[in-house]
Formats: structure tokens, sequence, C-alpha cells
């Protein structure tokens, strides 16, 4: 095998980690410490590309379409919360499940209602759009490294949120004992809204960066949003720290099985077989690592320390 392409390989199944992490750690936020059920995350995500591209094209500039597309996404964040999750956080899983798959049907029909059938393709800046040669040899795209700076930096700011700040240890106090929190005079519906607010915008904003190399396009959460819930499984539930590194390592088996896997079959068995085992076995290794995780350790690699 190439060298150099498996390093190219092992950089965009970083790239896939980390956007893995922005939505995962949303997810993490809502269901690890809040306990509630989010299947809309991902049309967080959803709404968050067609934000980001709609104001773009209207300011004409890519990262002014960003920064304005995040408070926008974090009122969305606001509004789900206040009009359906608040309502059934003393509710058990299922009534989570089945009004978010609700809301689910609601936020595609409203963004196909508002901006069409059609996916909004989103221009890069030409600074943006280049490639940078990383080592000899080995050529990069500017913005995926964008995206993995981006990634590691929202994820070393999100760890200390969590774990060193005033707000973080309410955040985590909220989530063990919320009778209690409030008991002390802490507002803890504020509390709730203000993190279901922030897990709104890292969704949206993993939603924003791929909008770029695919598109902003409707249903496009609903897929990633089941391998989201894979990462924190794996991680751990409540762990910003497992979401992270099961983030990336989903990452990492998705994207080099999809490119080598195929490669290993044809040693064992015919070029005509191997090819049609490969994308079926390939699309099935996140969820084996899933269920070998639950078997041998299903609280997670990294769960979270019980303080």
């Amino acid at each position: 095998m190439d060298l150099t392409l498996i390093v190219i390989q092992c950089l965009n199944g970083m790239q896939l980690g980390v956007l893995l992490f922005l939505l995962a750690s949303g997810l993490t936020l809502t269901f690890g410490i809040m306990d509630f059920v989010n299947l809309a995350h991902g049309s967080l995500y959803m709404i968050g590309a067609f934000l980001s591209a709609t104001l773009t094209f209207w300011t004409g500039s890519f990262v002014w379409g960003v920064l304005l597309a995040l408070p926008l996404t974090a009122l969305a964040g606001i509004a789900v919360e206040l009009i359906v999750a608040r309502h059934l956080y003393s509710r058990d899983h299922l009534d989570h499940v089945l009004a978010t798959f609700g809301l689910i049907l609601c936020i595609d029909t409203l963004v196909h209602m508002i901006w069409g059938p059609d996916g909004i393709a989103v221009p890069l800046p030409d600074y943006l759009n280049g490639q940078v040669e990383l080592f000899s040899g080995i050529i990069f795209p500017s913005f995926r490294l964008l995206i993995l700076a981006a990634g590691l930096l929202v994820a070393a700011g999100l760890y200390y949120l969590v774990n060193y700040t005033r707000i973080g240890m309410l955040i985590r106090a909220g989530a063990s004992n919320r009778t209690m929190v409030s008991a002390l005079g802490i507002d803890i519906q504020t509390l709730f809204t203000l993190v279901f607010a922030v897990g709104a915008v890292l969704a949206g904003f993993a939603g924003m960066l791929i909008a770029p190399i695919t598109e902003a396009s409707i249903g496009m959460g609903n897929e990633i949003i089941i391998t989201a819930f894979v990462v924190i499984i794996v991680g751990g539930i409540g762990s910003m720290k497992g979401a992270f590194i099961a983030a990336m390592l989903i990452g990492l088996i998705d994207t080099l099985g999809r490119s080598y896997i195929d490669d290993l079959f044809k040693v064992v068995m015919s070029t005509e077989a191997a090819e049609t085992a490969a994308p079926a076995v390939s699309a099935m290794l996140i969820y084996i690592l899933m269920a070998v995780v639950l078997v041998f350790r299903p609280q997670g690699l990294f769960p979270p320390k019980v303080r």
C-alpha cells in the first residue's frame, strides 16, 4: 500500500472524527448529562448548514456566514428546548424518542418550505479552497485542515468548560440531582436551556463545516445522528473525553475501512467476491466496534468519573 495515501486517509479519518465529535459533544451534553434523548439533534446540524449557506450568499463571505449563523442556531436550539424538550425532562426515554422523532419530520418539512427541495452548495473563499503540502508528497486541502484545527480547539474548550468552570460544575451537579441544585438557588431550567443552546451550536457548527464539502441538504442529519450515538456509547455516556477519543477512533475506522478493506479481502477471496463484500463489511465496522465495547465494557471506554 502507498504510505502517502495511507497518511492522507488517516487525515481524512481525523477530519471525520472531529466533525463527529462536534455532533456527539452536543449529544453528550443533552443525553449524557441532562438525560434527554434528542433524536432531532441531527436536525440542528442541518439547520446550521442551511443558515450558514444562506448567510454566506447574503454576505459574500463564508466566515461571516458561519459567525452570523452560530447565534441563530443557538436560538433554534433554545426554541426546541422551550417548546418541546422542557416538557419532557421528567418523562421516560420512550417519550423523548417519540417527541423528537416527530420533531425531525416537522423540521425537515419546515426546511423544505423555506429553502425548497434542492440542496445548497456553499462556495469557499480562495484562501480556503487550496491545498497545503504538509510533508514531502503529502498534500491536503486547506479547508479540511481548518476543520481539524477548529474541532481540536472546540474539544479543548469544552473539556475546560465542563471540568474546570463554575458553569460546568453546575451542569454536572444539575444532572446528578436537579432538585438539590434548585434548592440551592440555581435556576435549573435556565441552566438546562443554556446547555441545550450550546449543544445546538456545536451540532450546527459541524453542519456549517461539512456543507462546503458536501452541501446543505434536507435530511442530512438523520444518518449521521446514528453514528453520533455510536460515538457516545463507545466513549462512555456523559464523558466529553470519551466522546472525543471515540469520535477520532470511529472516524479512522470508517475511513480506513472503506478505503482498504477490499484490498485485505482480495488476499483471501476472489476480486469479485471482495468487491461485493467489502462495502457491506466496511459499513458495519463501527457497529461491530460498538457491540464489542458493549460486551466487554458496557459503561464505555472512558465513562465519566463518579463525583
